[in-house]
């Protein structure tokens, strides 16, 4: 017999993992491992980038990388089916309640530990190859542009978890540091999923401003790059990623160094929702697109350094 006590009325006594595992039709139940799915807000996506993970309070949450969204599984719900709140609060109680009267009284909510995660412990670094130089200079960034913001190719590189190694050795790994020698990202390009790989939080570009009178904000250091590589009066730096904001104390203190401060990410639904978050949280900032290709970086390899030159300081100069 189930348990009529096991019924609930508010929605705050549902467990997220429930709501992700039944309204994201799960193989797997969470106890408190991390996932990734295929966009549930993208159908046309072919390499999963949706992120079901447990946060610093051991709730459930999710972050589409596809768009942009992301958040408690309530907020799943409203955006999934388009309702509001109130209506995403009332449905997920009732696919709850009718879980339990049909499952024996219940959804197993045992408290469950974060899983732990592969961190990187080692690198090692290698020579620059004919490879690396094709694979940098079509985005137009040239070796003087690597050196000042400290890429290095790197030969291999391990993570550990637990008790578990794991080495990986390619030939287009590039390690990203900062001005001290300290390692934070690792970037491995022919890499279909985990092109990217945190080690630590870092605004790029910051150590290497210039202290132009105006600031853009590009999604990507390889994007910064190729941004500099056209010759702009312009300093830049990028986020850990589109999707990363940056803290108040950080943009408090950009404000106060420059005339102008203009965001230009990827030219897709995931770089305009990110923009726009940016707006929603610092309306001064001003932001800015260039409908070429996906970000900048492609868009110079597929139309030519100068040509994106020419469409995209008329872009920046209205709005400076």
């Amino acid at each position: 017999m189930f348990k009529i006590k096991n019924l609930v009325h508010d929605v705050k006594d549902v467990p997220a993992s429930f709501i992700f595992e039944h309204f994201c039709s799960l193989k797997e139940k969470l106890t408190g491992q991390d996932i990734k799915i295929k966009s549930m807000f993208n159908p046309k996506e072919r390499t999963p980038s949706m992120c079901i993970y447990v946060d610093g309070q051991k709730v459930y949450k999710f972050k589409d990388f596809s768009t942009g969204k992301g958040g408690s599984g309530i907020e799943m719900v409203k955006l999934l089916l388009d309702l509001s709140y109130h209506q995403a609060c009332k449905l997920i109680v009732e696919k709850y309640n009718d879980y339990v009267l049909h499952n024996n009284g219940g959804y197993d909510i045992k408290e469950f530990k974060k899983a732990s995660k592969y961190k990187v412990t080692s690198y090692n670094m290698r020579n620059w190859s004919t490879q690396d130089q094709y694979f940098w200079t079509q985005f137009n960034i040239g070796s003087k542009l690597l050196e000042a913001h400290i890429v290095r190719p790197l030969e291999s590189y391990c993570m550990t978890k637990d008790d578990n190694e794991l080495c990986i050795k390619g030939l287009y790994l590039y390690g990203y540091f900062k001005t001290d020698g300290t390692l934070y990202k690792i970037y491995q390009p022919k890499t279909l999923d985990k092109k990217f790989i945190k080690v630590n939080s870092y605004v790029q570009g910051y150590e290497q401003l210039k202290g132009h009178s105006n600031l853009l904000i590009t999604s990507s250091l390889k994007d910064l790059m190729s941004v500099k590589s056209l010759g702009l009066h312009i300093d830049v730096i990028a986020p850990d990623s589109e999707n990363t904001i940056l803290k108040s104390e950080v943009m408090e203190d950009l404000d106060n160094k420059y005339k102008n401060i203009i965001l230009l990410f990827d030219y897709d639904d995931a770089g305009m929702e990110a923009m726009n978050k940016y707006k929603e949280k610092y309306p001064n900032i001003k932001t800015a697109v260039l409908p070429m290709s996906k970000d900048i970086s492609d868009s110079i390899k597929d139309f030519g350094a100068k040509e994106v030159r020419n469409r995209l300081v008329p872009i920046l100069d209205k709005k400076i």
